[in-house]
């Protein structure tokens, strides 16, 4: 099979994200995202300046001090343009938040800075944040059903109107996943060959760069047995049993992985939630391609699409928002439920097919007062009406639903 195109024949939101925040604000850029996501091409794209920590005098010119880089290339020269200097996968350097504080405090007022990294950029150390209000975060997520529609920065209401995705892009991004690369070029072979290979530079080079993990073996055994378990309640104790590891350690090491994005936990929400389970997060893989089971695939496309949202919106300013799942001790579920400044909004029951509408929606809506609650089915057939129109919970295709979100 041959291409559908290039990537670039596919614009994101998250260069959008960037070029409104360079040009609004002052503060600097830290784009992160898993691995092959494509924080690259956004960095190309905007920089005028691009240095990546993987070019061999790149470093040299990082690593030899802020003064030193900015006059080899030449960014202490005036200029009658915006200047944009991108420090690409800076996080591999040891001393990156002591190098970016100092150079953006010698340049910031003067251009655009931005800085990308495949690990999260966290910058807090004890007793606070040590670049506080000297930069923005974005966090990039792959290609969803509403970023291939609109890349566009969403208004005040959040949710787009609906727009029906053409059958060919979401067989292919159902079949081959969001990540650019396999999305675009839509190969099963060439699918393999690069999940495999993702799969082994995340679990071994990403893991023995930035972490002191020795146990390569196990961290990559810890990750196979992940990947069958998307959409399953983590239980630490039964994953070590099942490593030779105790409790501690494997909770560690899966901290690591979703350090690197390999997958994310989506914990139990349990304000005004009588008899509500509390402990045991829920896995989800980054990549839902890659996950076999029919009915877990498709609640782990709607879940990294409902964090790609949650994040987007958050990272915008719009609120603070988090994802959780609902289950109490009377066996009760719901997959998901969206928060918005601690309040619930919507719930979503993911169904690969036709089913009837789970009881739980309404006990649960009723329950926390959210707005609105959705049985999502990935097989439903588009619909050209607006999912958010509705109160009480109600049946709405995968495909309407997820092209309001983000």
């Amino acid at each position: 099979m041959k291409a559908k195109g290039r990537k670039s024949d596919y614009p994101r939101i998250y260069k959008t994200m960037v070029e409104a925040h360079l040009g609004d604000y002052r503060q600097m850029v830290f784009v992160s995202g898993p691995r092959q996501v494509g924080k690259t091409t956004i960095s190309e794209s905007v920089a005028t300046t691009y240095l990546s920590w993987d070019d061999e005098d790149a470093r040299k010119a990082i690593q030899s001090g802020q003064r030193t880089l900015a006059s080899r290339y030449g960014l202490e020269e005036h200029s009658d343009s915006q200047r944009i200097v991108v420090f690409d996968e800076i996080h591999k350097y040891s001393r990156w938040k002591q190098f970016l504080k100092g150079f953006y405090d010698l340049y910031g007022k003067r251009f655009g800075i931005v800085a990308t990294g495949s690990a999260r950029m966290d910058v807090y150390k004890k007793g606070g944040d040590s670049m506080m209000g000297r930069y923005f975060p974005y966090r990039m997520h792959p290609f969803s059903v509403a970023e291939l529609l609109d890349v566009s920065i969403p208004g005040e209401m959040l949710v787009r109107s609906p727009q029906k995705l053409a059958d060919d892009e979401w067989n292919a991004l159902l079949r081959f996943g969001g990540f650019p690369d396999p999305f675009v070029f839509r190969d099963v072979r060439f699918s393999r060959r690069w999940n495999a290979l993702r799969f082994e530079q995340l679990t071994k080079t990403d893991v023995r760069d930035l972490t002191r993990i020795g146990e390569l073996d196990q961290i990559s055994a810890l990750a196979e047995m992940l990947a069958n378990r998307s959409g399953e309640q983590l239980v630490y104790k039964s994953l070590g049993c099942d490593l030779g590891i105790d409790e501690k350690t494997a909770k560690k090491w899966i901290k690591v992985l979703q350090h690197l994005y390999f997958g994310f936990e989506v914990r139990p929400w349990f304000k005004n939630v009588e008899n509500s389970i509390r402990k045991m997060p829920k896995w989800y893989m980054r990549d839902w391609a890659n996950v076999q089971d029919e009915g877990k695939r498709a609640e782990t496309l709607v879940a990294c699409h409902l964090l790609k949202a949650v994040e987007g919106w958050t990272d915008l300013g719009y609120g603070d928002f988090t994802l959780g799942y609902l289950r109490d001790k009377s066996r009760r579920e719901v997959d998901f439920v969206v928060a918005r400044d601690g309040k619930p909004w919507f719930l979503v029951e993911v169904k690969k097919g036709a089913a009837a509408l789970s009881e739980a929606l309404g006990f649960f809506q009723r329950r926390l007062g959210a707005k609105h609650a959705f049985q999502v089915v990935l097989d439903a057939e588009y619909v050209d009406k607006d999912c958010f129109e509705h109160d009480a919970p109600v049946v709405v295709p995968a495909r309407t639903f997820l092209s309001q979100l983000f």
